[in-house]
C-alpha cells in the first residue's frame, strides 16, 4: 500500500458486475477483452513460419567463414597456374543448357517461363555456360584460354548427405588445345588444391572416355554407350548387381557383354599391369589405344612432376555421368570419408562448344564441390568453431574513452589485424563471455590504470594468459603471437 486514499467512484456511475472482485484493478468489460484477444490472434496468424525449402539451407557464420577460406585458397591455387576469373549469369535460355537433346540433364533443371514468355533455366553447372561464353567472346579472349569461375548452381535432384539442390562450384578450365599437357596439368591443379586446403589423405582417380569407348566397341556395345557409361558411373554407389540390371535388364546376351564390361572396368593391379592388359584387349582399336597412351603419359608425367604415387589411382569404373566428356576423367575422394563421394571432379570435353560455334574449342577442366567438401570437413572436425572473422576483441571498459578504443581498433587494422570493438560498456564479464562464445583469440582490456600507464592488458583467450603491453607495442605483439600459432588458427584469410 502506498498510503494514497482510495479512488472514489463518480456519482451516477454503474460498475460492472465483477468490479468488486478485484479491488484496485481498473474495470474492463468483456467486449474489450474479446477485442484484444481477437487482435492478438490476428497478429499471430499473420506471421510466416521461417523455413527453408528442401535441399536448400542457410549458412551460419562459422561455416561461412570456412567457406570463404576455401574459396580464397582455391582462388590462390588457380591464379598460381595462370587461370583468369570470369562470371556468367545464373539464368540462361533453356536451349543453352539443354543443347540439342536434354536427357538426364533435363530432369535436373529448375526450368520455367519468365515474364517475357521465354523458356529459361537456372544453370546446373558452370561448364556449359562457359562453353557458351567462350563461343560468344572468342575474339576477345583468344585461345588457348584458362579461366576459373566460382558460382552457385542449382539441380532439381534428390537431396542427400553432402548434396544439395543449391550449391557452389569452383571451376577451372583450359580451352583451345587438345594437348595432353593440359590434361596432366589439370591433375596437378587438383592435387595442389586439395593439399592447399589442408588434406593429406586423398586419392585422385583417373580414367579415360576413349579407353571406355574402345572397350564398348570391342564388346559390340557402342550403340548403347551413353546408357552403359551412365550406369557404370553408379557402380560405387549402387553396386554391381543393380548396375548390371540397369545396363541389360532381362536380356541374357546383353547381360554377358555388360558383365564383361564391368569386369574390365574393375581391373586391379599396378598402373603398368593394367595398361599392358588394356593394350592387349584394345589392339587394333585406334580410339582405345589412343586413350591408353594418353593415360600412360599422364601417370608418368604426374609422377615426374612430384605427385606422390599413392595419390593417383587408375580406375576405369570412373565414367562421369554427363554426356559431354570425351577424354580424361578425374574424381577425387577423401581417404577418411570416401562415402561422401567425389569432392573434385572433371574431365576433357572436346565437343561441348560445338553446340555454339563451328570453331573447334576442345577443353579440359575440373570443379571443386565446395559444399560437399565443407560437409566432409565438418564431419572430420576440420572446421573451427569461431563465428567471428576478427582475431581481437577490444573491450570497452570506460565509455567516456570510446574514441580511444575506436582509435586502437583502427591502428590494429592498419597493421593487418582484424579487430572488433565491443559496441557498448557492459560489465567486463559479459564482454568476455561474448569473446569466448564468438571464438576470439585475444581480448584487449584498458581502464583508468592502463590509460594512465600507457599500456593495454592483452588476454590470450585460448592459452588463458594475460600480459601488460605498452600501447606502441601491442600490434607487434599480436602479430608475433598469431604467427607463432600458425595461419590455420587465425581467422583472417591470407592475402591473395
Amino acid at each position: 500500500m502506498d498510503g494514497s486514499p482510495p479512488a472514489k467512484t463518480p456519482a451516477n456511475t454503474t460498475l460492472p458486475q465483477d468490479a468488486g472482485r478485484h479491488p484496485g484493478r481498473a474495470p474492463a468489460d468483456h467486449e474489450s477483452r474479446r477485442t484484444l484477444s481477437e487482435n492478438d490472434n490476428a497478429v499471430n496468424t499473420s506471421l510466416i513460419r521461417p523455413h527453408t525449402l528442401k535441399g536448400f539451407r542457410d549458412i551460419l557464420p562459422a561455416q561461412m567463414m570456412a567457406r570463404e577460406l576455401l574459396l580464397e585458397t582455391a582462388r590462390q591455387v588457380y591464379r598460381s597456374y595462370g587461370f583468369s576469373p570470369i562470371e556468367t549469369p545464373a539464368l540462361e535460355a533453356a536451349e543453352i543448357l539443354l543443347g540439342k537433346g536434354g536427357g538426364e540433364t533435363e530432369k535436373q533443371l529448375f526450368r520455367f517461363t519468365d515474364q517475357g514468355n521465354r523458356d529459361v533455366a537456372m544453370r546446373f553447372d558452370l561448364t556449359i555456360p562457359f562453353a557458351r561464353f567462350s563461343a560468344q567472346h572468342l575474339q576477345e579472349i583468344g585461345i588457348p584460354f584458362r579461366r576459373y569461375h566460382m558460382g552457385t548452381v542449382w539441380r532439381a535432384e534428390k537431396p542427400q548427405k553432402g548434396r544439395y539442390r543449391e550449391f557452389m562450384q569452383c571451376d577451372f578450365d583450359t580451352i583451345g588445345t587438345e594437348s595432353n599437357l593440359a590434361d596432366i596439368e589439370t591433375l596437378l591443379v587438383i592435387h595442389d588444391l586439395m593439399a592447399g586446403l589442408g588434406f593429406e589423405r586423398f586419392t585422385i582417380c583417373v580414367s579415360h572416355r576413349k579407353v571406355l569407348t574402345g572397350l564398348l566397341e570391342q564388346l559390340e556395345l557402342a550403340d548403347r554407350s551413353q546408357d552403359m557409361l551412365r550406369a557404370l558411373d553408379k557402380l560405387g554407389k549402387i553396386g554391381r548387381e543393380r548396375v548390371l540390371a540397369e545396363m541389360a535388364g532381362d536380356d541374357e546376351a546383353l547381360q554377358t557383354r555388360a558383365g564383361r564390361l564391368l569386369d574390365l572396368a574393375g581391373m586391379e593391379g599396378t598402373p603398368e599391369s593394367i595398361f599392358a592388359r588394356l593394350e592387349e584387349l584394345l589392339a587394333g582399336n585406334e580410339t582405345g589405344t589412343d586413350g591408353v597412351a594418353r593415360l600412360r603419359e599422364l601417370m608418368t608425367a604426374a609422377h615426374t612432376a612430384g605427385i606422390p604415387t599413392e595419390r593417383i589411382r587408375l580406375d576405369l569404373s570412373i565414367a562421369r555421368g554427363l554426356d559431354y566428356y570425351t577424354g580424361t576423367i578425374y574424381e577425387t575422394f577423401l581417404d577418411d570419408l570416401p562415402e561422401i563421394g567425389s569432392v573434385c571432379s572433371g574431365g576433357r570435353y572436346d565437343n561441348l562448344a560445338g553446340l555454339f560455334t563451328s570453331q573447334p574449342l576442345p577443353g579440359v577442366g575440373a570443379s571443386l564441390g565446395l559444399d560437399r567438401l565443407l560437409a566432409a570437413m565438418q564431419e572430420l572436425d576440420m572446421i573451427p568453431e569461431a563465428s567471428t572473422p576478427a582475431d581481437v576483441l577490444i573491450t570497452v571498459f570506460d565509455t567516456a574513452r570510446q574514441g580511444e578504443y575506436l582509435k586502437l581498433g583502427r591502428e590494429l587494422r592498419a597493421a593487418g589485424l582484424a579487430a572488433e570493438v565491443f559496441p557498448d560498456g557492459r560489465k567486463l564479464g559479459k564482454q568476455m563471455q561474448y569473446a569466448s562464445r564468438r571464438g576470439f583469440r585475444f581480448a584487449v582490456i584498458g581502464g583508468e590504470e592502463e590509460f594512465a600507464a600507457g599500456c593495454w592488458q592483452l588476454k590470450d583467450l585460448a592459452g588463458r594468459t594475460q600480459e601488460s603491453i605498452p600501447a606502441g607495442e601491442l600490434a607487434g605483439r599480436l602479430q608475433a603471437l598469431l604467427s607463432e600459432a600458425g595461419p590455420e588458427e587465425s581467422h583472417t584469410p591470407p592475402a591473395g
